[in-house]
Parts: C-alpha cells; structure tokens; sequence
C-alpha cells in the first residue's frame, strides 16, 4: 500500500527496492520525476503553441530569431545553435516558415554568398501570443511552490545540467 501523499514515482522505487534490493534505486527518486514532468511540460507547450498554429519546431525557431534583439534576424548557423538541429532540417524549417509567411530570408550584408534569416511582423504577432501563454501555463504549472522553492529548484536544476551544457 502506498504512503499517503505518494506519486507514481514512488510506486516504481519502492517496486525496484523490493524486487532488486541490491541496486541503489535513489536517482530514480529524482530523475523519473524529472522525466516524467519533462512529458507533461511537452504537453503543456505543445498545447500553448497549438493555440496559435505553431508546432514546437515552429516556435523554437521564432523564439530564437525573437530573442536575438531588433531587426531579429539570425545566420542559418546561429539558429543551428540556438535549436541544437542539422543543416538540412534547418533549411526545411526555414523554407516552411518563409512558406507561413513567418519568417524571409535576406541576403547577409556582410557576406554576398550568405543569408540572414528575419523574423517577419506576422512572426513577430504570433510567437509574441505563443509566448505569452506559454509563461501563464507555466506558471500554474510552478504555482505549487512558494517563490523561495522556485528559485531554490531552479539552482539545483542548474547545478546537475550544467555539465551537460557545457559541451552544447
């Protein structure tokens, strides 16, 4: 029987600890929740850009070129970076944006054979909106904990991603 107030998570633990008590089960404690809250954040922000005709590719790439500041216009190698995808999908991303109307490509100024990628008002509107609820879902998604609490995870998460971030 499972302990009052006890999750999912809690049921996979105490299953593993009684069915191979030899292995120390204790990141699954933290990582399974991990996990499992990543499924219902992806189904939060896939929810939040749907309302607003965008997949998550859609807006990652809006977001990036929103992000980079006025005129909002990154190379196709900086949006690489910013969206961690090749070359190819890049291109097809651009391409379908450019089709929606929400992002152009312009020749880069300081490069003849290069181009920049620009972010157009009609991306700007949507990703805008996008945005916006994104942050209101998240934050009833976080508002099960005081502000203090928030901060205090957000540093811990920090802590054990950044060895994985440095090598981004």
């Amino acid at each position: 029987m499972a302990a009052p107030g006890a999750d999912e998570v809690d049921l996979i633990v105490a299953a593993w600890r009684r069915e191979a008590p030899q292995l120390d089960v204790e990141p699954l404690e933290v990582l399974s929740r991990v996990a499992r809250l990543a499924r219902h954040l992806d189904r939060l922000r896939r929810g939040a850009f749907s309302a607003h005709g965008l997949e998550t590719w859609e807006f990652d790439v809006l977001a990036a070129l929103r992000r980079a500041g006025s005129p909002h216009e990154l190379s196709p190698g900086q949006l690489l970076v910013e969206t961690l995808v090749t070359s190819g999908t890049m291109t097809n991303r651009v391409d379908r944006l450019a089709t929606r109307g929400l992002a152009e490509r312009r020749p880069d100024p300081d490069d003849r054979r290069g181009v920049r990628v620009r972010l157009t008002p009609a991306g700007t509107a949507v990703v805008d909106a996008a945005m916006a609820d994104l942050v209101r879902a998240e934050h009833r998604m976080l508002d099960v904990l005081p502000r203090e609490e928030r901060r205090a995870l957000a540093t811990l998460l920090r802590r054990v991603s950044a060895p994985f971030e440095q090598g981004s």
